[in-house]
């Protein structure tokens, strides 16, 4: 098939969202189709191949195009310009997370599927998100997460001949292949990182350092547990440095913090920890600044499962939908003494270190983007069905 991808923003991008557009258009293209990325202009230079797939972490060429827009408008003339494109194209579906194209696409008659990784919200995001369901182009949603499409379906009542498919966040395990050991990657790294102390025994934690990811309760974890380095991988600079400053203000030495690391990168510096942390809390603030804490399906989560290492994470219930006491460790968000204690636990026992990483290894190979898009596309008619 042709396949129209409508990212949801510009590119390149740290936000999560582009992450997950280029991995499933990636899958798309592994998978047999013919892929376009339409994508919204800044009016920079537009970037090399090179570029984007070192930043992405990609491994398939696919076409890109980016479009006019204006931030005054709000999206919206981006998703109007995009659904044009993709119908000139001559695209057999649109797939996208952008509620403006969602909608729109939808309502001319045009196959689409519309993804969703949190309850729409404000007055706007509703309208859109029944426009979508509603219109005569409507072939599937997908959602992230049991627990959002448990909130979705008795409020908006999709149609019953529309399927809705659960599918998770995924992984590229062709990247997580042959990782070194923990000791092998902190001396790989270490060039990279002034005064990184590669012999010491390493906890470890990747991605964005928003109000609710954990950052807090990693600094009182780690002033409690000298003896231990904790490698934080990632964030955007104002979030660095505030997490910064509460790390020397704690006076802690037994804390590196990196900033952003591109996605080709990131599996050696997953690879470099003896465990890695999910410490998300009970509220936990988006890339917009919503609350997502009910609904979350992070990339983190398979990329920590395909790195062969002990995982502990929050307890949180939509957490899991994927995670269990045998592959992983789950705690209370907001009780550090219970932190310290697993950690010393499992720093004392590589035995069960070794069993909770294997079952993790074991449980990532359902997850890839291959699948993941296999799953959406055998699940969603995407025929006329009758119409």
């Amino acid at each position: 098939m042709k396949i129209a991808l409508i990212a949801p923003t510009y590119l390149p991008a740290r936000r999560a969202n582009t992450i997950q557009v280029m991995k499933m258009a990636q899958a798309f293209v592994a998978l047999g189709h013919e892929i376009v990325v339409l994508v919204p202009g800044r009016g920079d230079p537009v970037p090399s191949w090179d570029e984007l797939s070192h930043h992405y972490g990609l491994r398939q060429r696919f076409e890109i195009e980016w479009l006019p827009v204006h931030p005054r408008f709000r999206s919206y003339d981006y998703g109007i310009s995009a659904v044009r494109r993709a119908y000139a194209w001559g695209a057999d579906l649109i797939y996208t997370r952008l509620p403006q194209a969602a909608a729109l696409a939808s309502f001319w008659g045009i196959a689409t599927i519309y993804e969703i990784h949190d309850a729409p919200l404000g007055s706007l995001a509703p309208l859109l998100f029944s426009r979508f369901l509603k219109g005569s182009g409507a072939r599937g949603l997908v959602v992230i997460t049991a627990a959002l499409s448990e909130a979705l379906i008795p409020k908006f009542s999709p149609p019953k001949s529309l399927p809705v498919v659960i599918a998770p966040d995924g992984v590229d395990l062709a990247r997580y292949k042959d990782l070194p050991a923990p000791a092998e990657a902190r001396q790989q790294i270490a060039a990279q990182l002034p005064h990184y102390p590669a012999t010491q025994f390493t906890v470890g934690y990747t991605g964005h350092l928003y109000p609710g990811r954990g950052a807090d309760l990693i600094i009182e974890i780690a002033a409690q547990l000298p003896d231990v380095h904790f490698l934080l991988v990632g964030g955007e600079p104002n979030d660095v440095e505030r997490t910064r400053t509460a790390a020397h203000s704690r006076e802690l030495e037994n804390l590196t913090l990196t900033g952003f690391i591109p996605n080709a990168d990131l599996p050696r510096y997953q690879a470099a920890c003896d465990m890695l942390l999910m410490p998300y809390q009970r509220q936990v603030s988006a890339s917009s600044g919503g609350d997502i804490a009910r609904y979350l399906s992070p990339m983190k989560l398979f990329e920590y499962l395909a790195c062969g290492r002990a995982i502990l994470s929050s307890d949180l219930p939509v957490l899991q939908e994927v995670l269990n006491q045998q592959n992983a460790v789950l705690l209370p968000a907001d009780d550090p003494v219970a932190w310290v204690a697993a950690i010393r636990e499992l720093q004392a026992n590589p035995e069960r270190r070794a069993a909770l990483a294997a079952q993790a290894q074991i449980g990532a190979q359902q997850y890839t983007w291959e699948a993941r898009a296999s799953k959406i596309l055998e699940l969603i008619d995407i025929t006329d069905r009758g119409r």
